[in-house]
């Protein structure tokens, strides 16, 4: 390999190393390295955290290196003759097993404490032990048995007393080196201001470290030898090609292991993947599917997009036009492309303006358009995410916590569906702490559960509603209402965006919300009087198909009456489209129902709605 990226970890050992005889490596314990350096192991191994160590050290120049865990005791699988000779450091025997079977616990014959105290004061061959699985040492590091407080007790004398030895590669430390989980995980007075303790926080997979997977030797390891045959040739002459596939594949994978990405080298090859298709393996680890639903829309199905949505969305040019400029770049993959970051949603919007405008059934028409079926637009009530530890009822209980194993609401939904559109309805009234959680999703694109599982949010949109801006609270609790139909929607746009600012800025003070949202804030103008009229006809026109294809009934509505709904739906614009909705029903539907069972007219029939009586109640129509 052409260059040597070194982990920020390792270049925190390779410091340390020299100086604190007690290393506790926290985090991405459990996960596979790629070897970085030429040595003992072929540089670009993959290998397990404890056979990286035990090749570092060696290569360095230590002569004893041995790894200790709680059930097999100290061992060392790497190479033989470790071992034996740590036996004889310590002047214990081997046991049939090539190992020494030891008690971490206590301070009597036989306690694994002890023997590694023995190794780090001598001074005449280097040694190093490795603490494997440490978290497993105690119950409880806030409730210590004493056997367990002597354990710990004796490690920290043996790293006060730890020595140095003189070798050919110089001065080596001895030292002891503790994997855990978390550094909770070991009693905090162990290493709280103990100055011959360093921590050092293990991560996942750099972009630096991603690369040199991807574009040093392992590369090849892709894909089976005949698909690298036929394809490499074409690569050579064509490096930015390849630079382009490399690069996406490195930015999708941001937050996977060494093991997942391992993963994916070997089901690229057992999948007989093409070099040019290799990011589609991704899809198939995090999916489990091939064919990327979004790879498969056709642009042409989207020529007359703004004709389809305004069929169903009277009155709001603005927010539609705004609204598929969203969806087109995400359809054009330009979304991925301006992000900092691989993996984010598809598309993020944030509807706001006044209630029944049409903001739901944008997102309704959106689903349909994209994936065939409005039910792939999944719908959460904000309204009810409103408690402090609601967020485990959004995303799961953490592990332990009663019910964590059930998962979460959106996390499962996404699980099942993970080609959908989310819409968070009314988000000004979820709790700040599930604000917090969005942040995430909004800027990495993924989630761990309650149940430790990744959920991932690459391929779908979120869509947020509010009503904020349309009132304000006064003085006295008061609602106020700050926009009204009078007002042009230029006003309306001004006073709504102006609302969302106020409310996240400076009565949530979260702006790195909006920060994430961007310019996507799309505000739905009122439902003028004469969309109010085109609702109106399409809503009837729409009871009239319907009844003569179910029930063979051929209604006719005549100009008197349908001025009747007219004028009652311009005096309740306030509710949008949703009120025009609510006057049809009662005012028509109903009356309508009424007349048809009182005379038996349930089909095969003709009627004519001459006029409707819509002063009293019960509403009623007069018809032939």
């Amino acid at each position: 390999m052409s260059e040597v990226i070194l982990s920020k970890w390792h270049q925190e050992m390779d410091i340390f190393r020299k100086i604190k005889p007690c290393l506790i490596m926290e985090g991405n314990i459990l996960d596979s390295y790629m070897y970085p350096l030429e040595g003992s192991l072929p540089q670009g191994s993959i290998v397990r955290l404890t056979d990286y160590l035990h090749y570092y050290f060696k290569d360095i120049g230590y002569e004893n290196i041995v790894m200790y865990d709680g059930i097999r005791g100290f061992y060392n699988k790497c190479e033989d003759g470790y071992i034996q000779k740590f036996a004889d450091l310590v002047n214990v025997s081997i046991a049939g097993n090539r190992s020494i079977i030891a008690e971490f616990r206590g301070k009597g014959t036989g306690s694994a404490a002890l023997m590694v105290e023995t190794a780090l004061i001598q001074n005449e061959s280097p040694t190093v032990v490795i603490m494997d699985f440490a978290s497993r040492y105690i119950c409880d590091p806030s409730h210590l048995t004493q056997p367990e407080i002597d354990g710990f007790t004796i490690l920290m004398q043996a790293s006060l007393d730890a020595q140095e030895v003189k070798t050919e590669n110089g001065i080596l430390k001895n030292l002891v080196i503790l994997l855990v989980n978390k550094l909770n995980d070991v009693p905090a007075w162990y290493y709280l201001d103990n100055p011959n303790v360093k921590a050092i926080l293990l991560k996942t997979p750099s972009k630096e470290e991603r690369i040199q997977m991807v574009k040093g030797v392992n590369f090849k390891a892709f894909f089976t030898n005949k698909i690298y045959q036929e394809d490499y040739p074409y690569y050579e002459n064509h490096p930015d090609e390849l630079e382009k596939i490399q690069d996406r594949f490195i930015g999708l994978t941001e937050g996977f292991t060494f093991t997942e990405l391992n993963g994916l080298r070997r089901l690229c090859k057992n999948q007989g993947i093409r070099i040019n298709d290799l990011c589609s393996i991704i899809d198939l680890y995090k999916f489990g599917i091939k064919e990327n639903p979004w790879n498969k829309l056709n642009p042409d199905d989207f020529k007359d997009a703004y004709a389809d949505f305004e069929k169903r969305v009277k009155g709001q040019p603005n927010a539609l036009t705004q609204t598929l400029d969203v969806i087109k770049r995400a359809m054009t993959g330009m979304a991925d492309i301006s992000a900092s970051t691989h993996g984010k949603p598809k598309g993020v919007l944030f509807f706001a303006g006044p209630t029944g405008t049409g903001k739901t059934e944008t997102a309704k028409t959106i689903a349909e358009k994209l994936f065939g079926d409005e039910s792939a637009c999944i719908r959460f009530d904000m309204s009810e995410f409103g408690q402090s530890h609601s967020d485990q009822r959004l995303l799961g209980a953490p592990p332990g916590y009663v019910g964590y194993e059930a998962g979460g609401q959106l996390t499962n939904a996404v699980k099942n569906n993970p080609f959908s559109i989310l819409l968070f309805d009314e988000i000004e009234k979820a709790h700040p702490s599930i604000l917090d959680k969005f942040l995430q999703i909004l800027e990495d694109g993924r989630m761990t559960d309650g149940k430790g599982e990744t959920v991932y949010f690459s391929e779908t949109v979120i869509i947020f509603t509010s009503n904020l801006g349309i009132y304000e609270r006064g003085q006295n609790g008061e609602r106020i209402q700050m926009v009204s139909s009078d007002m042009s929607y230029d006003e309306v746009k001004k006073t709504v965006r102006q609302g969302i600012d106020n409310y996240f800025k400076l009565q949530l003070g979260r702006p790195e919300i909006l920060n994430r949202i961007g310019e996507n804030i799309v505000v739905f103008d009122f439902i003028r009087p004469e969309i109010a009229e085109k609702i109106l006809k399409a809503q009837l026109d729409k009871i009239v198909v319907n009844l003569h294809t179910n029930k063979k009934v051929e209604l006719t509505i005549t100009n008197r009456a349908f001025n009747v709904l007219k004028n009652k739906a311009l005096n309740n614009l306030e509710n949008g489209g949703r009120g025009i909705g609510n006057i049809v029903e009662s005012c028509f539907v109903n009356p309508l129902s009424r007349y048809m069972f009182d005379n038996k007219l349930l089909n095969n029939c003709q009627i004519t709605i001459e006029d409707i009586q819509a002063e009293s109640m019960p509403y009623s129509i007069i018809a032939t």
